[in-house]
Parts: structure tokens; C-alpha cells; sequence
């Protein structure tokens, strides 16, 4: 077999990019090979399918993602670790210009209806394994706060109610794109989970 002609990487980044901005449906192979600089036939032969290189690209994402809420989960007061936790979810899904939007929720919007148009099954287990494993995070970070006498609730029930409103949050963004409203709403959700804060 001849070597791959490409760094995996590099080409897993730029398709991620691409597919973020223009979704899968609006995204060709033809345009990531040339933003990477490699033939449009390596990546056939690499990978079989656009929606198979989005899917590499996406799990390779979701990796990264994970990373960075745990580090952001990972220290500070209950308060301060979901604060952080909305902050990081707003600037994702604000990053670029104009903003790209949430790539999972996105995703999920282009899951086939009918067989052979759209992404597959395999997708939906991968937006769903993500959004699950962010749900642990904020469930082991809500079952610490307990310990500590920050929070008095159920950190499951509590965890599914904030991953729904990060839902819900990237919707707003796409239909009206005003980030003093997505955190208007992300602190009072807070407060709704721990209590108003003290002044």
C-alpha cells in the first residue's frame, strides 16, 4: 500500500472547519481537498465518503471539546465551575465570524429522514455520545458540589436540565444571535440550580 499523501490531522481540522461553517450537506470533498492542499481521490481512498470524514473529523472534535469542559469543570466553586462551563459553551458555538453555530446541534438537523439522504446512525450515536459524556461532566461537578454543601438537588436530573438549556441556547443563537441574551439566560439558570447568589 502507498504511504498517505496527507497529514491526518491537519486534514481532520480543515474538514471539521468547513463542515462546521457550511454544514455537511453544504460541504464537498472537492473543497477540502483544496483548502488541504491534497487530491480529492486521497480523501475517497482515505476515508470512502464525505460523511465518513465528517465523522472522523467530529469524533476528533469532540475529543478536544471534552478536554477543554473537563478542565473547565475542574476547579473553582460549583458557581464558578458552571459559569465557566456556560461561558465555554457560548464561545463555541459564537467562535468564527459570522458565528458557526453549535456543530452538534447542527449535526443532528442533518440526520436522514429516509435512508441514503443525510447523515447516518453512526452520527447520531456519535452527537449522542458527546452531549451524554458533557452531561457527566456537569452531573460529577453538580455530585461534588453536594459533597461540599454547594448544591442540595439531584446532580442527575440537574446535569439533563443544564445540557437542555445549552440546547436550547444554541437554537437562540442561530435565530437571533445576541450573546447578552444567551448569557442572561445561562446565569439565571444557574440560579435556578444553586439558589440565588448572596449579594
Amino acid at each position: 500500500m502507498r504511504p498517505r499523501e496527507f497529514d491526518l490531522d491537519d486534514v481532520l481540522r480543515i474538514a471539521f472547519e468547513q463542515f462546521w461553517r457550511k454544514g455537511v450537506r453544504g460541504t464537498s470533498l472537492s473543497e477540502i481537498a483544496r483548502d488541504a492542499g491534497v487530491q480529492r481521490g486521497s480523501l475517497y481512498n482515505a476515508f470512502g465518503s464525505k460523511e465518513a470524514l465528517f465523522l472522523r473529523a467530529y469524533e476528533r472534535y469532540a475529543s478536544e471539546y471534552l478536554g477543554k469542559i473537563q478542565k473547565t469543570l475542574g476547579s473553582g466553586t460549583l458557581r464558578e465551575r458552571l459559569t465557566a462551563f456556560f461561558d465555554a459553551t457560548i464561545k463555541n458555538f459564537r467562535f468564527g465570524s459570522p458565528p458557526r453555530g453549535c456543530p452538534t446541534t447542527r449535526g443532528l438537523m442533518e440526520l436522514a429522514s429516509v435512508e441514503g439522504e443525510g447523515l447516518d446512525e453512526d452520527a447520531r450515536r456519535a452527537f449522542a455520545d458527546l452531549v451524554a459524556r458533557i452531561t457527566g461532566l456537569v452531573q460529577d461537578a453538580l455530585s461534588a458540589g453536594a459533597e461540599r454543601g454547594e448544591f442540595k438537588g439531584a446532580p442527575d436530573i440537574a446535569a439533563l436540565h443544564i445540557i437542555t438549556v445549552t440546547r436550547g441556547l444554541a437554537v437562540l443563537e442561530r435565530a437571533f444571535g445576541d450573546e447578552a441574551q444567551l448569557r442572561k439566560i445561562a446565569a439565571h439558570t444557574i440560579d435556578l440550580v444553586l439558589g440565588q447568589e448572596r449579594r
